[in-house]
């Protein structure tokens, strides 16, 4: 087996792109996963104000420090740590994204790149996420629900982490830098355009430290969802973003719906049946709730994390909306798209946007 890796590795070069912003001892977490391949690793800074330039050193990995002037993404992050490998001039295939708050479990490499050489036609795998720290916190257990939502197999979008065929990835031009949530799901509706596939293997690629131990983070993350998912429902036109955004609006509206049902009820047929209509309406909320919590129970998880589950993802509509209404005001007064951050520095340890070329499709700008 040893042998077949090696082979692999020298046959079929990959590099590693991270990118961070004050993950602290998260980033360090992230090196440490990756010894035996640092000198393939080019890490991102976007504007840490904390050691991990100083951790990135330590670990004599390239460093990317972006110019915080410019307007900041994950998307953009990414699109320079590929850029950068391709002005050193290194020869590679494939390209391993990583999100600096992760740590890459033993041999995903290189079954990654082996499932990428077997099937030509596709060009991104990604595989299982697990949560660090799942105990300290329900929306850490939670977040681990979200990693792991797909099936294996073919796929129509993938999460931040993942390898990608070099090929394709300059093919469709990389990453829109202009894309401040849901980049992800931007490029690989590109991708599967020109008649690429996708595959989430069924196999442990990551651990992931969300780290979001109160509701105050937990809110913004879901205000952060609800601006990227309209701002890329609206540019792009991806109905999935669409219909997302548009079950946001119904549920964070739905008291002013069963009121209003209510009233004009009451008008019309009397209090009683106001009364009786208004409560019939009320009682769709805690239905799709306890939908959402069996559909989460048959794919056995406890009873009670289940109705968790479900109470979240109804009470995250309203941080959605709210992110839409931000993403509104932010076009009506034409500013730049945003970065929301919802999480905050980790613990510190001792020690002009690039572009690949233009995107295919629509352009931002419309």
């Amino acid at each position: 087996m040893l042998e077949v890796e090696s082979r692999l590795m020298v046959d079929n070069t990959f590099y590693i792109v991270i990118i961070g912003r004050n993950e602290g001892e998260r980033l360090q977490r992230c090196f440490e996963s990756m010894i035996g391949f640092l000198d393939r690793v080019v890490y991102v800074d976007s504007g840490s104000t904390d050691s991990s330039i100083t951790t990135a050193e330590s670990y004599g990995v390239d460093i990317v420090r972006l110019d915080m002037r410019v307007a900041c993404s994950a998307a953009r992050a990414r699109n320079e740590g590929f850029q950068t490998l391709l002005q050193k001039g290194r020869q590679f295939q494939f390209v391993q994204f990583v999100d600096g708050d992760c740590e890459i479990s033993g041999g995903w490499l290189s079954h990654a790149v082996e499932s990428l050489v077997e099937q030509p036609d596709v060009a991104i795998v990604t595989g299982r996420l697990t949560e660090r720290h799942p105990e300290r916190s329900i929306f850490n257990r939670l977040g681990e629900l979200e990693w792991n939502v797909a099936e294996p197999g073919e796929v129509a979008a993938v999460g931040g982490i993942f390898m990608i065929r070099r090929e394709a990835f300059e093919k469709v031009g990389g990453f829109d830098p202009t894309v401040a949530a849901g980049e992800e799901p931007e490029l690989c509706h590109r991708l599967i355009g020109q008649g690429w596939r996708l595959l989430l293997l069924d196999r442990l690629m990551a651990s992931h430290d969300l780290a979001i131990t109160r509701f105050g983070q937990w809110w913004t993350r879901q205000v952060r969802t609800g601006y990227g998912g309209l701002d890329v429902a609206n540019r792009f036109k991806l109905i999935g973003f669409r219909r997302i955004s548009y079950r946001a609006r119904v549920w964070s509206a739905w008291p002013l719906i069963v009121f209003l049902i209510g009233a004009v009820t009451a008008r019309e047929m009397g209090l009683v049946a106001g009364v009786t209509a208004a409560l019939v309406i009320a009682s769709i909320w805690p239905a799709q709730l306890m939908r959402i919590a069996l559909r989460t129970r048959r794919k056995g998880q406890p009873l009670h994390i289940a109705l968790w589950y479900g109470w979240y993802t109804m009470v995250s509509f309203s941080p959605q909306m709210l992110g839409q209404f931000q993403y509104i005001i932010d076009r009506w007064k034409r500013r730049s798209v945003r970065l929301i951050e919802y999480k905050g520095c980790s613990p510190t340890v001792s020690s002009s946007p690039v572009s690949i070329r233009p995107p295919t499709g629509e352009s931002p700008n419309e």
